[in-house]
């Protein structure tokens, strides 16, 4: 149980670190063209973040992606080979949190999405002593193809819809036209953290609730007497799960609220990259980047396929960019964020590995 309770916390901070990591992702137009402050572009975002949660629960009806996150290690592999997946997940979790706080620090958009896939997969690897029947490789195989795939449909969303937009204002005085899009930019930010929430939140619940059903055992064992208003809570029937469809409400609510409290923190450096350092963004552009990114992670909602926001949103910014002209995007920037993107799962997976050995070494 204390390694349970240790995945749920780690956990949900690195759900709080993906909220503050990628929350320059959706306002970072929105601040660039000026229609929100900072402060209060991140409550907008945090505030549609958990909004999320009830689109996804009353509306869509499902956790689709939560349910790919939580296929990625091949959990009867480890239960026939006797060993204990909490240290799996505990190592996965602690090398995503890392490699986060890095490129954060680094100022670079990397995915908090990919970081975590990456843990996960390192992690069962070494466990597994690089056995790949451990992982779900057809699950990962198609996240790295989105790798490519993502800010590539992005770059076309956003291309299309600038040009669309810009035909359909063409006859519209500048200043007027400035002056709608400057509005229209709140629905767009809006559409985007809520496709970021549905997104990104999801991810973490795919890990929580592989970590319920994997001990199982353990909770059905565990004596829950001595725990804090256990009369009232009823913890055992908050924590048997039984399938990864088979959700408690207190998963997704403790992962919509961790993201967007996350969001609150802010990502200052990274909001610059994705601001003024792909292309320079107008209030129309703005406003076609964030819908173009809405519209593509809703679409990957829906074929429940975890991809980077990051990935998406930057394709987005690409797109919009080129519209001007070529020379418009810097592709230098564009070049080392790439190798960030293509870094991000391998180099997650080593870290995971180093510290499933560390974590073995003490265990045993």
């Amino acid at each position: 149980m204390t390694l349970l309770i240790l995945i749920i916390v780690l956990a949900l901070i690195f759900d709080f670190i993906n909220g503050f990591h990628d929350a320059a992702n959706s306002i970072a137009t929105v601040v660039i063209t000026k229609v929100l402050t900072p402060m209060q572009a991140i409550l907008w975002a945090a505030f549609f973040n958990f909004v999320a949660y009830f689109i996804a629960k009353y509306i869509l009806g499902e956790f689709g992606i939560s349910d790919t996150i939580s296929k990625i290690i091949n959990s009867d592999y480890f239960s026939n080979l006797g060993t204990n997946p909490s240290l799996i997940i505990i190592a996965a979790m602690v090398a995503a949190i890392t490699w986060n706080l890095l490129t954060w620090k680094l100022g670079i958009p990397s995915s908090s999405s990919h970081t975590l896939i990456g843990g996960l997969a390192g992690a069962a690897l070494a466990a597994a002593n690089f056995d790949f029947t451990s992982i779900n490789s057809p699950i990962i195989i198609k996240i790295i193809l989105f790798i490519f795939l993502a800010p590539i449909i992005g770059m076309l969303a956003g291309n299309l819809i600038t040009v669309i937009t810009m035909h359909a204002f063409k006859n519209v005085r500048p200043a007027k036209a400035e002056s709608w899009f400057k509005r229209l930019q709140l629905v767009s930010s809006a559409m985007l953290s809520i496709s970021h929430g549905l997104n990104d939140s999801q991810k973490v619940m795919g890990v929580i609730t592989f970590a319920l059903i994997a001990n199982q055992t353990q909770i059905a064992h565990a004596d829950m007497s001595h725990w804090f208003m256990n009369d009232f809570f009823h913890w055992k029937q908050l924590l048997i799960t039984s399938n990864s469809k088979d959700i408690h409400d207190w998963v997704p609510l403790a992962c919509f609220s961790a993201i967007a409290l996350g969001t609150m923190g802010g990502g200052w450096k990274i909001l610059k990259t994705m601001g003024n350092k792909i292309t320079k963004i107008t209030p129309l552009e703005g406003f076609t980047a964030q819908t173009a990114s809405a519209i593509t992670l809703f679409f990957t909602e829906h074929i429940k396929m975890p991809v980077s926001t990051t990935h998406v949103i930057t394709g987005s910014i690409i797109g919009v960019g080129v519209t001007k002209r070529v020379s418009a995007v810097r592709w230098g920037v564009t070049i080392n964020l790439l190798w960030a993107w293509i870094l991000t799962i391998p180099v997650s997976a080593l870290l995971a590995a180093l510290f499933y050995s560390l974590i073995k070494l003490v265990v045993n």
